[in-house]
């Protein structure tokens, strides 16, 4: 269970060993809850909410990550218990496997797999759509090439590709996006991907539920012992979760389907998003309408996993386990 906590003045502290959050309602009345420990897994706070030192040392008892996120959900810092968890020989192979040919084969693979659930997305998109079905074609198509050609590079080292991955990673994401926006219905169509801020209210949601994936897999690697930091395609700049940027490609779908799916379906409209000066940002009732819906799809529907039926969270922290131990074999 995930604790998304983003109304202003929300307060968490400890009851009887279960974490309390505390909020005002419309009548000023204030409003308890409260959650067993051992059933969190994340509490995740926006700015304008607060939590109890007391709070912070129950979820280091039961290994409750605490990420701090901006109101556009990206994450600021995170509160994680002092031990390392694995062995430091996985850190050892990784920073080696940055500067070798194993950061390119892994590199390959998780763009080749983004682009590959890029293409059953659409696939399945078309085969309730009849009608799109030549431009749903070209579009796989297209795609399918920019795969190949990612698959046919090869380097000793990832710094040797690195732009002509972007490039061809760039591409497909730009006919990507072009497919999505075209079989919207017409009311919730936009014009290519704005990030900070969103300038449309499909942009915002999915920079949302990007925020909530970045936390994810940011602990997924943690819980595995990589280094968050230390990347294979994306820039080593100042405090720059490079890995996380790495790891993150064959799943940006999960959130890409969850939102596009509240979109198609209907179940957005102008009470979710508040107006900035120059963009859309989610309110805290857009917010609600995505987290309980990227949650159900990410920790309440099996799917069929490399021959076993799991959550797609276990299937993702299987995969970086398998990434872990590559690293050392």
């Amino acid at each position: 269970m995930q604790l998304h906590v983003n109304t202003h003045g929300t307060y968490i502290h400890v009851k009887d060993e279960l974490f309390e959050i505390r909020r005002k309602n419309d009548k000023g009345e204030i409003e308890k809850k409260q959650y067993s420990a051992n059933k969190v897994t994340h509490i995740l706070l926006t700015t304008g909410t607060s939590l109890s030192t007391d709070a912070v040392k129950l979820a280091m008892k039961f290994n409750v990550d605490i990420v701090f996120t901006e109101q556009d959900g990206s994450p600021i810092g995170r509160v994680w218990h002092s031990k390392l968890g694995s062995t430091t020989k996985i850190r050892k192979s990784q920073l080696e496997a940055s500067l070798n040919a194993t950061g390119v084969k892994w590199t390959k693979e998780w763009l080749m797999a983004k682009l590959d659930n890029q293409l059953n997305f659409i696939k399945d998109l078309k085969k309730h759509r009849p009608q799109h079905a030549d431009f749903l074609n070209d579009k796989i198509s297209r795609i399918e090439a920019l795969s190949v050609s990612i698959n046919t590079l090869e380097a000793q080292k990832v710094t040797e590709i690195a732009d002509t991955l972007r490039g061809l990673e760039g591409t497909a994401g730009r006919l990507y996006f072009e497919t999505l926006n075209y079989v919207l219905p017409s009311e919730y169509q936009f014009k290519g991907r704005s990030m900070r801020p969103a300038q449309d209210a499909f942009n915002a949601f999915l920079n949302y539920a990007y925020g909530i994936l970045y936390s994810k897999i940011e602990k997924t690697l943690i819980v595995a012992g990589v280094d968050p930091y230390v990347g294979f395609l994306h820039r080593d700049d100042y405090n720059q979760l490079s890995m996380v940027y790495d790891f993150i490609e064959p799943y940006r779908t999960y959130a890409d389907e969850v939102v596009f799916r509240l979109f198609s379906g209907k179940k957005v409209n102008k009470s979710h998003s508040d107006a900035l000066a120059n963009g859309l940002s989610l309110n805290a009732e857009g917010k609600a309408l995505l987290v309980t819906a990227f949650n159900k799809y990410m920790d309440d529907d099996p799917i069929r996993y490399r021959n076993r039926n799991l959550v797609r969270n276990h299937a993702i922290q299987l995969d970086a386990h398998n990434f872990a131990n590559s690293l050392i074999a």
